[in-house]
């Protein structure tokens, strides 16, 4: 059985924050920024079950829990997230959009915003990468839609 990790608290708390650390980079590894506001960046999903994955990050002071942000702070971020899911909508009208908040490898609060579709299978396989020029086609896109 896998346990929680011994520095936990302090993960929580900003200790090494992987997001933190890593800034606001417009690409990495994972995936291409599609929104960039004061309080958030927002990123495609390089790789995924459904095309769209998308992840919301605040980027604010360092917090883990939602319940963390102060109400300015919260109608911001939430803003924002909906702002993309709308966007997501969109652009690859699916049948569904699933607002995932997990937190439980990377204590930095983040929000997964998985489109479903009519023909995904239930339960999804393995994640698999995004071909380059479909994946740069919707990046574009999104954006423009975000631009609005």
């Amino acid at each position: 059985m896998r346990q929680w990790p011994q520095d936990w608290d302090e993960r929580k708390q900003g200790k090494d924050c992987p997001i933190c650390v890593d800034g606001r980079p417009e690409e990495f590894e994972f995936g291409i920024r599609i929104l960039s506001t004061e309080e958030t960046d927002a990123y495609l999903q390089k790789q995924g079950w459904t095309r769209g994955y998308s992840v919301v990050i605040w980027r604010g002071r360092h917090v883990a829990e939602p319940m963390e942000l102060a109400e300015d702070e919260a109608a911001a971020y939430w803003r924002d997230l909906l702002r993309v899911g709308r966007a997501i909508d969109t652009y690859f009208r699916p049948m569904k959009i699933n607002l995932e908040i997990h937190g439980n490898t990377i204590p930095h609060l983040h929000t997964h915003v998985l489109p479903r579709h009519r023909l995904d299978p239930i339960p999804a396989p393995e994640p698999a990468p995004f071909p380059e020029d479909e994946l740069r086609l919707d990046a574009k896109a999104l954006r423009s839609l975000l631009a609005r």
